[in-house]
């Protein structure tokens, strides 16, 4: 009899650590899973941060601007332009006011010599000059414009 005892003291001894191992494996389980949704979540929050946006473009029409005159007599540019814009309110805005664009640009440009604007620092000079132009309100009120870059898409002197 004292055999069946201690055998049966064994074997509960034997489902209480199973118990025990069980409940710490179901545990883990949970932790793990719980921590997996967590960093999908966060992953998710990431990815929607990451989401590419489409970039804004107003695009200016091509025009031939009459350049300063230089030691080769007369010149002449032709260039087309695309303001990368940073918000639709200023793509709104530009558009609305587009004659006001072009002339401000045909002023600028004009002013300039031909050996001003072939190298590409003087384009991204002008370029510069575009923005600085073009950030002066248009109309009263306007709110700032969020102009991010000017691309030449066209650009021939003569």
């Amino acid at each position: 009899m004292a055999k069946s005892t201690g055998g049966s003291s064994k074997l509960l001894w034997l489902m209480i650590l199973l118990v025990l191992v069980s409940m710490a494996a179901a545990g883990a389980a949970i932790y793990m899973v719980m921590n997996e949704r967590e960093n999908s979540g966060e992953a998710s929050a990431q990815a929607q941060q990451l989401q590419r946006q489409a970039p804004i473009f107003v695009k200016i029409d091509p025009f031939t601007v009459n350049l300063a005159d230089d030691n080769f007599g007369s010149r002449l540019l032709y260039t087309g332009i695309s303001l990368k814009v940073g918000n639709n309110d200023t793509q709104e805005i530009l558009n609305e006011h587009m004659p006001q664009v072009r002339s401000r640009l045909l002023m600028l440009i004009s002013g300039k010599q031909a050996n001003e604007l072939t190298s590409p620092e003087g384009k991204r000079r002008l370029g510069e000059e575009v923005i600085a132009v073009l950030s002066e309100p248009l109309t009263q009120p306007q709110p700032s414009l969020d102009i991010r870059d000017v691309l030449f898409t066209e650009f021939i002197v003569q």
